[in-house]
């Protein structure tokens, strides 16, 4: 396969869906944003988390709508594709769960991880886990974008999945 469909694959294993639901357990009590490239498998997580998903085809007014929702704290948890990347202000967000990216893309990730580190009101600690592949053009590709965030100063924990819910791989940053 090319490198951008062994990509694709990678990052789309239906395993991140039992990890996704777990980091969202524990984070029940957190405003949490899903993000990731592949509409199909952010189809799957919104059907799977009974939560609502923003794409680029999503109305302005619905996406608005939604947003107002997280503000407040009616909805807890977003789904959100790439269209959450820029122009989106949500401090509220203390959670970010990447699922899938665009390959390498550090702007990317400096771009989500700002969706969750802003200061936040009652000073509590923020999270931006990036669910990661092992062995497989996933984990190359982050391992890319994981350089970037070291040399910001931002401190890394690469976690085994084993420690959430089974196998894998996941990287978190805080």
């Amino acid at each position: 396969a090319e490198p951008n469909e062994r990509y694709r694959l990678a990052a789309t294993l239906p395993q991140k869906l039992d990890l996704v639901k777990e980091l969202c357990r524990r984070h029940q009590q957190d405003r949490v944003l899903v993000i990731g490239q592949y509409l199909d498998q952010l189809r799957e997580l919104a059907d799977q988390l009974q939560a609502p998903l923003l794409t680029g085809a999503t109305g302005a007014a619905q996406r608005e709508r939604l947003y107002a929702a997280f503000r407040s704290g009616e909805i807890r948890l977003l789904i959100v594709s790439k269209v959450a990347n820029f122009a989106v202000d949500l401090p509220e967000a203390n959670v970010a769960i990447q699922v899938s990216g665009a390959f390498g893309s550090r702007q990317e990730e400096a771009q989500r991880l700002g969706r969750v580190l802003r200061p936040k009101a009652d000073g509590g600690q923020a999270w931006f886990y990036s669910l990661v592949t092992r062995e497989t053009k996933d984990q190359e590709y982050a391992t890319h974008r994981q350089l970037f965030l070291a040399e910001q100063g931002y401190r890394y924990e690469i976690r085994d999945q084993s420690e959430f819910v089974g196998p894998g791989a996941v990287a978190a940053a805080n």
